[in-house]
């Protein structure tokens, strides 16, 4: 029986609930399913490329390894739904709710996500390089190397999501929230940070080489370990931040507002780059004789 070919022909006639409907690898490629109700329907290997499904509810199917490249999946209802290696590459998904939806392993290549709640979704090992999440919702998201390069992040919200060893090199984190999140072993080289919250954020072993760090709030975050060198830093909040054995190797932080930190509770150790010089530390850390800068022109 062609179930697909059933799908298309009721919902012409008007019927719109397909919940816990048996679609498995079903080519529904193409299909105007605008509104549709597949709550709980099993869509496992299914091919949906190119299909419209925005506004349809799509809470609780099963979506894996289903072939959603291009579809329209906007202001739809993913919550809960399993779409673990699916492809989800230049798919629409802005405004969508994937709240506790399972994405790993899932390729959303160049996908738009822009305005999504993805808030306690899974996405280790995810392909999000080159897709747009600005403004998206990723608020204890599962992000545990997560290749993320490139990927538009302006004011997305990550407060407390894992991001462990997470590639995101060259990616726009402006403005975005990252407070309390786990980014230890994370690739942040290039990124641009300006004006984000960090503040609590654990970024042990985290790669952050030139990055834009400029208005960005790191108060009480862990950079244990970090390299943070020739990164761009002004009125950079590092109150109470631990720079234990972090790399500040080119680190000019004379145009750094740093009037209100409290330098006690923060230790710059000695860079190990090999092509280092010391140099006069700025006039503000005179009074710090146990603290060394080293730095290079970048």
């Amino acid at each position: 029986m062609n179930y697909a070919k059933q799908i298309r022909e009721r919902y012409l006639a008007g019927r719109r609930y397909f919940g816990g409907a048996n679609l498995i690898g079903a080519d529904l490629s193409g299909a105007d399913l605008i509104g549709a109700d597949l709550s709980g329907a099993d869509l496992n290997n299914a091919n949906l490329n190119g299909a419209n499904l925005s506004f349809a509810n799509l809470n609780q199917a099963d979506l894996n390894n289903a072939n959603l490249i291009g579809a329209n999946l906007s202001f739809a209802n993913l919550n809960q739904a399993d779409l673990s290696g699916a492809n989800l590459s230049f798919v629409n998904l802005s405004q969508t709710d994937l709240s506790s939806a399972d994405l790993n392993h899932a390729n959303l290549r160049n996908a738009y996500l822009s305005g999504a709640n993805l808030s306690h979704a899974t996405l280790v090992g995810a392909n999000l390089v080159a897709a747009y999440l600005n403004d998206s919702k990723l608020i204890n998201a599962h992000l545990g190397f997560v290749r993320l390069g490139f990927a538009n992040l302006s004011n997305a919200n990550l407060s407390n999501a894992d991001l462990s060893g997470a590639s995101l090199i060259g990616a726009n984190l402006i403005d975005s929230n990252l407070s309390g999140a786990h980014l230890d072993f994370a690739n942040l080289a290039f990124v641009d940070l300006s004006g984000a919250n960090l503040s609590g954020t654990d970024l042990n072993s985290a790669n952050l080489i030139e990055a834009n760090l400029n208005g960005a709030n790191f108060h009480g975050a862990n950079l244990h370990r970090s390299n943070l060198a020739c990164a761009k830093f002004k009125k950079t909040d590092l109150s109470n931040a631990k720079l234990v054995d972090a790399n500040l190797a080119g680190i000019d932080l004379r145009a750094t507002d740093i009037k209100q930190t409290d330098l006690k509770k923060i230790v710059l150790s000695r860079s190990k780059n090999p092509k280092e010089s010391t140099k006069r530390l700025p006039d503000i850390f005179q009074s710090y004789k146990s603290l060394l800068i080293e730095m290079i022109s970048c």
